[in-house]
């Protein structure tokens, strides 16, 4: 069964920067598509990114410059480097696995405000 822990969410100012981690466990990391979702207060999950097995990214309009997806392999980790923050990048973030089948974090709160 795979599971994913999210963590590195919190407050930050407008203009600040955070860096989300998600350890992934249960599986074959290499073999996952991953990807990072936010849910904002009110409004639908929504997709912010995706990295594919062969190392292609994909990035919302909203966020694309700003945030940058990577993976470490051999700390099965999936990492999301968001700068220049804005408040509306104020949600709880998702990591999510597929591979086929999808499995979800618990998802960190982010924060963005003055």
């Amino acid at each position: 069964q795979v599971q994913l822990v999210e963590s590195g969410g919190g407050l930050v100012q407008p203009g600040g920067s955070l860096r989300l981690s998600c350890v992934f466990s249960g599986s074959d990391f290499g073999s996952w598509t991953m990807a990072w979702y936010r849910q904002a207060p009110g409004k639908q999950r929504e997709w912010v990114t995706t990295l594919t097995t062969r190392g292609h990214t994909n990035y919302a309009d909203s966020v694309r410059g700003r945030f940058t997806i990577s993976t470490d392999i051999p700390k099965s980790t999936v990492y999301l480097q968001m700068d220049s923050l804005k408040p509306e990048d104020t949600a709880v973030y998702y990591c999510q696995a597929k591979l086929g089948v999808v499995f979800w974090g618990q998802g960190t709160q982010v924060t963005v405000s003055s």
